[in-house]
């Protein structure tokens, strides 16, 4: 029996270890989706309720694998609607393969039915490699490049199959000219730099007296070589956001995340540091990074198109975290003078105090706070977390200590909305038997996630472990764009953009076959966590939150608190409770810590 094209290209899919496809049918990928029923479904095919919802599965299950994501759609709409996710996908340096369909070749360039320049359309989300396959001779050698790419480069690479092409009898390239040969094989490797700029980069940090580090989601490989030279530096340690389950917080001079979302230790940590070190992180936001000319820096990163251009580093070195902490730890010079870390770990003390306080400050119903703070003291070991953009994020960043085996992400660089939930059914999907949390506002939830909870119900019997928990955030308000509204542009709440429809959250699971839980009083916050935790099954637990609690970062301007108070003067709807959780929030961060003053 011969074989097609798309016979070949799931074959070639199951020699490079693929085993899960995230995708959504139409006829422009008929002859894949023929192929898939000869090959009795392998690679597994996951029908999401959405290309978008395909391709951030493939980039949830990319990330909390390790492994490529794969997601295919049909041509024309299909094809549209997977860009979003892929461009979340390339933002954070997430390893993903599109394959697409597009029109018979015959068609092409005749305006015809779902006929759109896909090579156009991808060229940027894809920009390190996208290629049509014309002629069966073509095919293993872009789809191995394709994989080879997206694993190496760790970002999003395209492969565009005509209709037409997939059903043609495959034919290998032959050894003849003007035929391009190909290989599985892919051998991993780390960099290192020169000696002399190790020794460079030492003499800078062996020189500081108040060393500041900052990891991101590219010293994951180096948890063992961050800590060992944080404890040679004295140093303290931020997170950026994608970098959060790096590090435990359970050591006391981990500072959490920085930025926007960020923590005050982290603030204060940059602010008075006179030594920068950064390591696996392309954080954006210099403002959160020491004052230009106060601090000497040092960063690491093994993307040289990403070094040195956020900071003025006087030390830049191209490599893998892992492999350069290790070379540069015998030139480092142990600090005896410890006082600027108990500074570090006493700042970060007083920090989850005040975390706490502002959790158990109430709220009409309840605190969202109060949500977050109850479920970190519960997380499974093992767990694996996700946040959708939104208020969840802030509280996601600020409130939750991870321990060491803990994983979680989110959108990081695009933010967007959506990704909260089919990033743990991508997680799920890699046959990682661990519970998954999904932390999602109510605006995330009606724009997708509602309807991937069918997909959920679809398919969670089939997981290693049944354990999937999603929390919905339900105020009935857009909440961050409301805040930034009131905080960036004072102005006060408009209501047709911000206020959502009401939906009964957990009713709907209950509906599906899951599990439903609502939670509307402070005290049902915890047995609610422990409940869903327990459960056999998916469960949805609805937690009715109060809007007015803000979601400001405790450094926040003296600017942006004048400019939220403009927006009440202006006539906000929520003012009066506004101001009341506002105030009650920012004075914990006042109030005396236990055993010393603030």
């Amino acid at each position: 029996m011969t074989s097609t094209v798309a016979d070949v290209l799931l074959e070639r899919l199951r020699e490079w270890g693929v085993d899960h496809v995230f995708g959504y049918a139409g006829d422009g990928i008929n002859g894949l989706l023929s192929a898939w029923e000869r090959a009795g479904d392998q690679p597994r095919f996951v029908q999401a309720r959405h290309e978008e919802m395909s391709a951030f599965e493939a980039v949830g299950y990319a990330k909390f694998t390790g492994r490529v994501g794969v997601c295919t759609a049909t041509s024309g709409p299909g094809a549209i609607h997977l860009l979003n996710g892929l461009y979340d996908a390339k933002l954070d340096h997430v390893p993903v393969v599109a394959i697409v369909g597009q029109t018979a070749r015959s068609a092409l360039g005749g305006n015809y039915q779902q006929e759109v320049d896909l090579m156009s359309l991808f060229k940027d989300v894809a920009s390190e490699y996208c290629q049509q396959v014309m002629v069966p001779e073509q095919l293993p050698n872009v789809l191995d490049r394709a994989i080879r790419i997206a694993a190496t480069r760790r970002t999003v690479t395209a492969l565009v199959v005509p209709a037409d092409v997939q059903e043609l009898e495959y034919v290998a390239p032959s050894h003849a000219f003007k035929m391009v040969p190909s290989s599985l094989d892919l051998t991993s490797s780390a960099a290192v730099p020169a000696d002399d700029g190790l020794r460079r980069a030492a003499d800078v940090l062996n020189a500081g007296e108040k060393v500041a580090m900052l990891i991101g989601q590219g010293a994951r490989e180096a948890r063992e070589e961050v800590t060992m030279v944080a404890d040679l530096l004295g140093a303290g340690v931020a997170k950026a956001l994608l970098g959060k389950d790096v590090l435990s917080d359970e050591h006391p001079w981990v500072t959490g995340s920085i930025g926007l979302l960020g923590t005050r230790p982290s603030y204060e940590l940059m602010r008075d540091c006179d030594t920068l070190l950064v390591v696996g992180s392309n954080f954006p936001y210099s403002q959160f990074l020491p004052e230009y000319g106060k601090a000497r820096a040092v960063q690491i990163d093994q993307d040289p198109t990403m070094i040195g251009m956020r900071y003025p580093f006087e030390v830049n070195l191209v490599g893998d975290s892992a492999a350069t902490l290790r070379r540069l730890i015998p030139l480092l010079e142990r600090k005896l003078d410890r006082s600027w870390r108990e500074t570090v770990e006493s700042n970060v003390g007083r920090w989850w105090e005040v975390m706490e306080r502002r959790a158990k400050t109430s709220a009409d119903p309840v605190n969202p706070e109060l949500v977050f703070h109850e479920l970190s003291s519960r997380l499974p070991a093992d767990a694996i977390v996700t946040a959708d953009s939104g208020s969840a994020a802030n509280w996601y960043a600020r409130h939750l200590r991870f321990g060491d085996n803990m994983r979680g992400s989110l959108s990081g660089t695009l933010a967007t909305m959506g990704p909260g939930v089919p990033y743990v059914i991508g997680a799920k999907f890699g046959r990682l038997g661990r519970p998954a949390i999904a932390l999602v506002g109510d605006g995330a939830m009606q724009m997708n996630g509602i309807n991937e909870l069918i997909t959920i119900a679809k398919y969670w019997q089939d997981w290693d472990d049944p354990r999937l928990v999603v929390a919905v955030l339900h105020n009935n308000d857009l909440n961050q764009v409301t805040w930034e509204l009131r905080a960036m542009g004072g102005s006060p709440q408009f209501l047709p953009s911000q206020e959502l429809p009401d939906f009964p959250y957990a009713d709907y699971a209950r509906s599906l076959g899951l599990r439903g839980i609502l939670a509307a009083k402070p005290e049902e916050v915890g047995p609610a966590w422990e409940e869903a935790l327990a459960a056999d099954r998916p469960c949805v637990v609805e937690f009715v939150t109060d809007p007015a609690v803000p979601p400001i970062p405790p450094h926040a301007t003296w600017d942006q608190l004048e400019k939220a108070l403009e927006s009440i003067v202006r006539g906000d709807s929520d003012r009066v409770d506004m101001i009341k959780e506002g105030v009650k929030s920012k004075i914990q961060e006042f109030l005396p810590g236990r055993g010393g003053d603030s």
